[in-house]
This record gives structure tokens, C-alpha cells and sequence, in this order.
């Protein structure tokens, strides 16, 4: 929180909080709209999203090789290992740039969302969510 000093008589009221929607970072708005998609998809297939582990990323690893043509990821899956359950990454800063605005951003996170979890499912995304392509 940050204090004004009026006056020149000590640090005395906050000028905003938390409470003020300018205190929130563009990754904060990212993760809660990440967490409002899996909230909603959950109702629907509570077995499938609980059985995977999402998370947020700012960008996607540089390990291509050279050769490789460069492709813009949004997300990527990782199976499930011996040892680990599936997960989803979402990269939040390519997402951000392809968005004209919030509603948008939310929109490009659940398709990338539905994707992932329809890769991992084997299910057709309008099976996991009916307005995916709508």
C-alpha cells in the first residue's frame, strides 16, 4: 500500500489498496481469469479438471533448436508421467498480445484451456465445452 504525506506531517492516509482496482497487476487479472475459466469448466467435468495441475507462465521456454521454425505457443500439455499428474501451462504475455481487451483475453484462455484438456482427455473440445467454437 502506498501512504501519502499531506502536508509535510508524516505518511498519513493510503492513496489506493488493495481494495481499488489499480493496485491489481496485469498477472494478477491473468491468474484470476485463469482460475474463473477452470472454476467453470469444473462444473461441467469436475473428474477431468481435477485431475490435472495448471499453471502460468510469463513466456515459453527458448530451448528450439535454430532450424526449427519459430510458432508462437499459448499453452503447452504435458502428459502424465510415473511420477506426475498432467499439466497445462499457459504462457500469459503471448496470450496478452493476440487480446484486443479483457473479454477477449478471457475468451483465448478458455479455448486454450478446452484445447489442453481435450488433447488430454481424447474428447472433442465442443464435448468439453459446448460454446467453443461459438
Amino acid at each position: 500500500m502506498t501512504y501519502r504525506n499531506m502536508h509535510g506531517r508524516g505518511q498519513r492516509r493510503p492513496v489506493f489498496g488493495a481494495w481499488l482496482p489499480q493496485y491489481r497487476t496485469s498477472a494478477g487479472i491473468f491468474d484470476s481469469m485463469v482460475l474463473a475459466q477452470l472454476r467453470r469448466l469444473r462444473n461441467g467435468w469436475p473428474d477431468l479438471v481435477d485431475a490435472v495441475q495448471c499453471t502460468v507462465e510469463d513466456v515459453p521456454p527458448v530451448n528450439q533448436p535454430p532450424w526449427v521454425p519459430e510458432q508462437i505457443r499459448y499453452s503447452h500439455f504435458f502428459p502424465a508421467k510415473r511420477d506426475k499428474a498432467p499439466r497445462i501451462v499457459l504462457y500469459r504475455r503471448p496470450l496478452e498480445s493476440m487480446s484486443r481487451d479483457h473479454n477477449d483475453l478471457q475468451l483465448l484462455i478458455r479455448e486454450e484451456l478446452v484445447l489442453c484438456l481435450s488433447e488430454m482427455s481424447g474428447l472433442h473440445p465442443e464435448d468439453i465445452d459446448p460454446d467453443y467454437n461459438a
